[in-house]
């Protein structure tokens, strides 16, 4: 039997079952009010002293969205210091310094599977086939916390039409890059590599669905999945592909990375639901990352009046 963990332990001190069990690392709590002021705190004062990250160049032309959310924007500072990238580590303080002299250039990205157009593409090619647009959308991790970031994108479905899936194409797969030399999270078995992700081809058509290449007006650091990523901002973040370098389309549901590792816990979906908790602990509430105060969780993180009609007559508890 499971254990289920008091809501307001603090995420940053909550780690997945299956690194528990392959590495020993589990941070146990202390008492609940205690616990979540002191990492609370704790977490402030290392984001107030962030790892320098490398020097980005700005996009030019950056059109403003009408998806964009009117929330406060959370500090670049800690949106890049901040990062759940195994790939990189499990600690999360760690990716902004390991990942600085990742490289993202020469880059190719392959289209495969049921798909007319089959073929191998430059990243910087992808990058042209539509103007940049600003989309300031909520983000949340399945650990409880959460973030505003403006990612910079063109939305998935441009690239997807241009390809032209089959009639019997109904998923999306992305694999992302598999370079342990790169890498150094790659030299652990705490996944299986390289990370694979998934959608429901409506989902990845769907407009909301952001084929990403930056943030806060330049291209994407390296620990924020550069040089090409998803965001899907109804979904909790490990939906989010980084650093992708295949997009297979195919007949059936692929088999996503945290699905594989902890089928009880991480769904194929994983559409942000405060009703469904994942089994160590309550997803009724977020932190947004540089509060202090938790807030409380918003179906689909809140939207729901463009995404719900997707999952019409989904039973989301058996579907999660």
């Amino acid at each position: 039997m499971l254990i289920k963990k008091p809501a307001d332990i603090a995420s940053s001190e909550i780690t997945p079952k299956n690194v528990y069990l392959n590495r020993r690392s589990f941070l146990v709590g202390a008492a609940a009010t205690g616990a979540a002021a002191a990492a609370g705190l704790s977490l402030y004062n290392r984001l107030s002293s962030p790892v320098t990250t490398q020097a980005s160049a700005k996009i030019d032309g950056i059109q403003k969205s009408k998806f964009s959310t009117s929330e406060s924007v959370t500090p670049y500072k800690s949106v890049t210091n901040y990062n759940n990238y195994y790939e990189f580590s499990t600690d999360k303080y760690a990716p902004a310094g390991l990942a600085r002299d990742f490289k993202t250039r020469p880059w190719t990205v392959s289209i495969e599977g049921l798909v007319k157009k089959k073929q191998t593409l430059d990243v910087d090619s992808i990058i042209k086939l539509a103007a940049p647009e600003e989309r300031i959308y909520r983000h949340r991790c399945v650990e409880g916390w959460s973030i505003v970031v403006p990612w910079i994108g063109f939305p998935l479905s441009v690239l997807l039409n241009r390809v032209e899936p089959e009639p019997k194409a109904k998923f999306v797969k992305f694999t992302t890059i598999y370079d342990p030399k790169q890498m150094p999270g790659q030299r652990q078995s705490v996944l299986s590599w390289p990370y694979v992700e998934g959608l429901r081809m409506d989902e990845a058509m769907h407009p909301l669905t952001l084929l990403t290449f930056g943030m806060y007006g330049e291209i994407l650091p390296n620990q924020d999945g550069a040089p090409l990523r998803i965001v899907m901002p109804w979904k909790y973040g490990f939906k989010s592909a980084k650093a992708i370098v295949k997009i297979e389309f195919t007949e059936k549901q692929p088999i996503n990375t945290w699905n594989e590792s902890a089928p009880s816990e991480y769904g194929f979906y994983s559409n942000v639901n405060p009703n469904v908790d994942h089994p160590r602990w309550s997803q009724a509430s977020e932190r947004r990352l540089g509060d202090f105060l938790k807030r409380p969780t918003l179906m689909f993180n809140g939207y729901g009046d463009q995404v719900a009609s997707l999952y019409n007559g989904m039973d989301l508890r058996k579907y999660f």
